[in-house]
């Protein structure tokens, strides 16, 4: 017998979802760009493919879903690193997703399945293909030259027997008449996802859940809700994990990302900070952070990009104080043998969720407790001529002392 209530649509509801509820009611998957995308900025380094297979035993560490591995298309070196990436990963069992960019060119695609068929693991295609009016002025192309290259490259994955996710390049800036009708034929070919792209930054938080909201609508319009959507954001404005959140908030089950947030121009949204924050608002339970720093250090190091000092979480700086007032609180902390404590006292994250501690130096706005702390820390007496010599030298300086610094004021003064 049918229920009333089954016959009724509730559009009060369809919307009705609390803080980042998605990641309670349903699967949300993470997307590394870092070995494409990111290396795609013209400061960077491609790192030697040793280097690759850490980094991808790091991302698959985190819980991170599907990596993209390369664009197979833009020539040899390109497909010897996919193709001994998926080697690696199947012979450390590493179950991670596999992914390849693509334009909606033949050529590209088939580079894709060549690879797929060389190493027998599925790899999903994701197609890109220009949609805004300012590249379809720029290239002269016509929306029906769009629907003719999207309708061509989902046949050939078909026919290749490869997924395919349908990427629309600049979709914020791309009116809903035109991805009205990408989306519409991209599905009626069988794609297995839609991919948004913020591909210039261009979006402000209302923009992506607009997006989000209007890309489901049409879904839902079509009867293809089992039809995934990716968001792929970029930081031009520094919203990009801002817009991460709000997209899974939004209704995206995909987000995308890199390490450290590298990629052209200002980068993409970094994927590290997007994790981050999601574990503390208590969202990433299933996941386990611990070499999240040692991620990124890696990628640093792979891909020749300095870290700023002030970096979160992974930055010199991130818990590092010598103000009195803030080292004061947190030597209280540790003095009463509480950890979270000291980690929550004078810091919004954690530090020891990540594998890090906090850390008290001594420099010009010190007070003396930081020179007492650091000295007992290391096993060093604090006598009151020796706090004073510190102190005195500290306040007249313009910088952190170095450990080498605070030993030459000691062995100077037994």
């Amino acid at each position: 017998m049918t229920a009333a209530s089954d016959l009724i649509y509730n559009w009060n509801a369809r919307n009705r979802r609390g803080p980042l509820s998605p990641l309670r009611d349903r699967s949300v998957s993470f997307f590394d760009e870092t070995l494409r995308d990111g290396i795609q900025s013209p400061s960077v380094k491609d790192p030697s493919i040793e280097d690759k297979f850490e980094i991808l035993r790091l991302t698959a560490s985190l819980g991170i879903h599907a990596v993209d591995l390369g664009l197979p298309g833009a020539g040899k070196r390109a497909i010897e690193d996919v193709t001994r990436l998926i080697e690696f990963s199947e012979q450390e069992n590493l179950g991670i997703e596999y992914a390849c960019a693509a334009r909606t060119h033949q050529a590209d695609i088939n580079a894709v399945a060549d690879i797929a068929e060389a190493t027998g693991k599925s790899i999903t295609v994701y197609a890109f293909l220009g949609s805004s009016p300012i590249r379809l002025f720029t290239e002269d192309w016509s929306v029906d030259t769009l629907l003719t290259r999207t309708k061509e490259a989902a046949l050939l994955c078909e026919r290749r027997g490869l997924p395919m996710t349908f990427v629309t390049e600049d979709t914020t800036r791309t009116p809903p008449l035109i991805l009205d009708q990408l989306f519409r034929c991209a599905v009626e070919y069988g794609v297995q996802r839609l991919c948004l792209c913020d591909t210039v930054g261009h979006a402000t938080p209302d923009g992506v859940r607009d997006l989000i909201a209007y890309t489901r609508m049409i879904l839902e319009t079509v009867g293809a809700t089992h039809v995934g959507i990716d968001w792929h954001g970029h930081n031009d404005r520094g919203l990009g994990v801002t817009n991460n959140i709000i997209a899974i908030e939004a209704g995206a089950d995909r987000i995308h990302g890199t390490a450290l947030g590298i990629g052209e121009r200002v980068g993409n949204a970094a994927l590290d900070q997007t994790l981050m924050n999601l574990k503390l608002l208590g969202a990433l339970e299933g996941h386990d952070l611990r070499n999240l720093v040692e991620w990124c250090t890696t990628v640093a190091r792979a891909c020749d990009v300095p870290i700023h000092f002030q970096y979160p979480l992974v930055g010199d700086d991130a818990f590092r104080t010598a103000t009195g007032v803030h080292a004061a609180a947190i030597i209280k902390a540790i003095k009463k043998g509480d950890k979270e404590l000291a980690d929550r006292v004078y810091s919004g994250v954690p530090a020891g969720w990540f594998g890090r501690a906090q850390a008290v130096e001594v420099g010009f706005m010190s007070g003396e407790s930081n020179v007492v702390f650091w000295l007992e820390q290391r096993g060093i007496e604090a006598t009151p001529a020796r706090v004073r010599e510190i102190f005195s030298y500290a306040k007249s300086c313009d910088h952190i002392l170095t450990d080498e610094e605070i030993r030459g004021i000691i062995a100077a003064n037994p």
